[in-house]
């Protein structure tokens, strides 16, 4: 999988922009506007109907004006999508000021530690007519949304789906009396036709605009799409009754008008087909309102999350608060965050201490205290306390505008099973029109019935819909990814959930994923007549005093465990190798590995001795305890494994995965995690240079293997496996690696990720099942006359809007 979509990447030196594409009414737009930038040289460019976005990667021959400029000749708008650049660190961290922006400049940008921003499109280059906008509030976005200077802000889809409800209430309120009056012959009385004829009128003009705006637009371009076809359609329906109401019998008084819901045989002076006209529009209409609407809903997940961000926040200027936007935060600056508010940015607590609920960003419930020295990330609420934060990443660098730009990449882009979607929409509309004149000219030979042939040829033209084809993938994508991001699961792209189909292994690397990846206390051993309080307090005080993680684990288990303060030590030192000793409380105490015991002549009596084997037996670090020449005790110290780790390999088994455990440590401690959690097979002492090894060995047995990790040296591995899943909790470098980041660092996610991404392929096969079933069913019912014009129109309605609905379902997974 990773090997054809390096073949498939642009070369490095290209550049690359995004646009927001304006004037796409259905699939065959998007396919329009996607062959002509392919067309021009060293252009690569994807276009996504479903979220109206162009991604273009282009060559230093080619400017973001000429890309403007082809898409224009085509008969859309583009508009240049601006990201923001990362905000550089300041001159000087320990000074905490910030130079204000000179409006209609942007300082110079640092590049994110994990990879090189690309150049993107800039107003100067893209817009030379937009006006500058830095006289807007500075602070009217959030991180990671503010508006570069000098760019015109993006129309309001609010008000495009006003418009077209307005225009859809308008033309229904005129179309319904048009319709009941063709269909219940009880209900028209003398001159009905022309009442139908006033009715309908401006349905069809009005109503139907767009389409025939979009169709002569498109025509002046020499192209044909959707909007073709429903124009052609309802204007000939309405130009043949304004033919029979004047020209012909059926403007006469009495006229009677049945319905059918074939095709009917009758007289063509005398037949009108005003209800097909406004009835069609009106139906198309709706159903492009409920498609745009379930878009907009569709895309709900991913504008929440980039608008999660704090405003403004408190920063400290020489001991002041100051409140400024959080867009001239810079890398170094400290600010205050109060209990309720935001957190402005990702940063370090300097100062204080809280609980932070970060259930926006990883789906957990359960708010994290921190303290100085923990990481908090912005957009998470502080719950409780007051802290002080130093900003460690600004802008585009943070975990949420990293989020929301995994998020987009992948619903901008497309999977293999909808490339072939996009290339039968291309031809779709051309080929349409050509069954629709077949059907005419066969119908006008074998039954030599003008109005017969007329109305199968129009039934053609309005039930065919490559909508549905064009939204089968790009609607499941947007709701798939976007609830994933909700549940802290973050999706790469679309050809990831073709490999989660295929995965039969799942490989876990141990430190940081299955365990906890903190060594942890966990049994305490005493001797006969010696209390487990009294072995913690004196052991902690002294590991209290030592750096190394063990000791810390000892000293951090000692305080959790005992209710009083631990006491201070004396003549503590530290015996390189062995373990430390020192003065507590008047007694000499020694702590460390059994040898250090031995070597002071101090012997372990059985029960301490039978400690030991049971501690080495289940891979756990021995630490023995002595004081006044007596072992007092010994205590077990491992990296605890995740509570939630067993049910998460019960999951992942549930979903036909196979474990696999892998670890550099040694086959014990290996083994005992592995039994822990349900895991039947090891791969135990691996050099990190040798896991991908591991991983290439799985997959020459014919495995396709997942790997989930979370460090730098999972990296490779990661890359390697056919399916990687890296812990947010982890590095840059894992989460880069990967195509599937699960950003709460919880195992048991990772079920939940493959789930999801399953969900969201079989929903996009769904999707692509009844579209392509819809048009292969639908057009020979249409060209056989066994459907009437408006059915047609409902039907094809109704098509797109399944597809949408069906996509919308993802939204409730859990």
């Amino acid at each position: 999988m990773h090997s054809a979509t390096e073949t498939e990447a642009p070369a490095a030196e290209s550049s690359e922009a995004e646009f927001m594409i304006g004037g796409m009414t259905c699939a065959s737009c998007a396919a329009r506007v996607e062959k002509k930038l392919n067309r021009m040289d060293g252009v690569t460019a994807t276009v996504n109907y479903a979220t109206e976005k162009a991604r273009v990667h282009y060559g230093p021959e080619t400017g973001v004006a000429d890309l403007i400029a082809t898409v224009r000749k085509t008969g859309y708008t583009a508009e240049p999508v601006h990201r923001p650049a990362p905000a550089p660190a300041p001159a000087t961290p320990s000074k905490e000021t910030t130079p204000t922006p000179t409006p209609g400049k942007t300082p110079a940008a640092a590049p994110p530690p994990s990879a090189p921003t690309p150049p993107t499109a800039t107003a100067a280059t893209a817009a030379p007519e937009t006006t500058d906008s830095t006289d807007a509030p500075a602070d009217s976005a959030g991180p990671g949304t503010v508006p570069a200077p000098g760019t015109t802000p993006a129309p309001d889809p609010g008000s495009a789906l006003a418009s077209l409800r307005q225009r859809l209430i308008v033309s229904a309120v005129l179309a319904v009396p048009v319709v009941l009056l063709a269909m219940i012959p009880a209900l028209q009385f003398d001159n009905w036709q022309w009442l139908s004829l006033t009715l309908a009128a401006p349905v069809v003009v009005w109503g139907g605009l767009p389409f025939h705006r979009a169709t002569w637009t498109n025509l002046r371009h020499g192209a044909a799409t959707m909007d073709t076809l429903v124009s052609v359609g309802t204007l000939a329906a309405f130009g043949w009754s304004l033919w029979a109401l004047f020209l012909g019998d059926a403007g006469m008084p009495g006229m009677r008008h049945g319905f059918d819901f074939t095709v009917s045989r009758t007289e063509g002076s005398s037949t009108i087909y005003l209800e097909v006209a406004a009835g069609v529009v009106t139906f198309i209409l709706l159903g492009r309102y409920l498609e745009a609407k379930s878009k907009r809903k569709a895309g709900s997940a991913l504008r929440a999350l980039m608008h999660l961000g704090a405003r403004d926040v408190a920063v400290l200027r020489d001991g002041t608060e100051v409140r400024v936007p959080v867009a001239r935060l810079a890398v170094g600056d400290r600010f205050v965050v109060r209990p309720g508010e935001k957190v402005a940015t990702d940063g370090t607590v300097v100062e204080g201490a809280s609980a932070v609920d970060a259930s926006m960003l990883t789906g957990e419930s359960v708010p994290v205290d921190v303290v100085a020295g923990d990481s908090v990330t912005g957009a998470t609420v502080n719950v409780s306390g007051r802290i002080v934060v130093e900003a460690t990443r600004v802008g585009a660098d943070t975990q949420l505008a990293r989020m929301a730009r995994l998020v987009e990449d992948a619903q901008n882009g497309k999977a293999e099973v909808q490339r072939l979607a996009d290339r039968i929409s291309a031809v779709f509309v051309p080929v349409v029109m050509l069954i629709a004149l077949v059907t005419l000219i066969a119908w006008l030979l074998a039954t030599d019935d003008v109005t017969a042939a007329f109305t199968a040829a129009v039934a053609v033209l309005i039930i065919a819909c490559p909508c549905a084809l064009g939204l089968a993938t790009p609607t499941a994508l947007m709701v798939g990814t976007g609830r994933g991001a909700q549940l802290g699961i973050l999706i790469k792209g679309p050809e990831v959930l073709e490999t989660t189909r295929r995965v039969d292994t799942i490989v876990l690397d141990k430190t940081g994923t299955v365990t906890t990846g903190k060594m942890t206390l966990q049994t305490v051993h005493t001797t006969p007549g010696t209390t487990e309080t009294d072995v913690l307090r004196l052991a902690g005080a002294l590991e209290h005093a030592s750096e190394h993680p063990i000791a810390q684990a000892v000293a951090t288990g000692a305080t959790e465990r005992t209710t009083t303060p631990l006491p201070t030590p004396e003549n503590f030192s530290n015996i390189p190798g062995l373990g430390v000793q020192g003065a507590v409380e008047g007694y000499k105490v020694l702590v460390g590995r059994p040898r250090l015991l031995t070597e002071a002549g101090i012997g372990l009596p059985d029960v301490l001795t039978a400690a030991l084997t049971e501690a080495a037996a289940q891979g756990r670090t021995a630490v023995a305890v002595a004081w006044d020449g007596e072992a007092r005790g010994v205590l077990e110290v491992t990296d605890a494994v995740k509570e939630s780790s067993a049910a998460a390999v019960a999951d992942l088994r549930a979903l036909g995965l196979t474990p696999v455990l892998l670890t550099g440590d040694n086959r014990a401690v290996a083994e005992s995690v592995a039994r822990a959690v349900g895991i039947d097979k090891v791969r135990a002492e691996v050099l990190p240079e040798e896991k991908a090894h591991v991983i290439e060995g799985l997959q020459a047995e014919g495995r396709v293997v997942a790997m989930v990790g979370d460090g730098v040296n999972d990296a490779a591995a990661l890359a390697t496996a056919d399916l990687g899943l890296a812990m947010g909790t982890g590095t840059d470098a894992a989460i880069e690696a990967s195509d599937l980041t699960l950003v709460r660092g919880d195992l048991k996610v990772a079920a939940d990720a493959i789930r999801l991404s399953r969900r969201t392929l079989a929903t996009i096969r769904g999707n692509l099942f009844w579209a392509f079933g819809y048009n292969v069913a639908a057009l020979p019912l249409a060209a056989f006359g066994l459907l009437n014009p408006m059915i047609a129109g409902a039907a094809m309605a109704l098509s797109s809007v399944f597809v949408v609905t069906n996509s919308l379902r993802l939204r409730s997974f859990t």
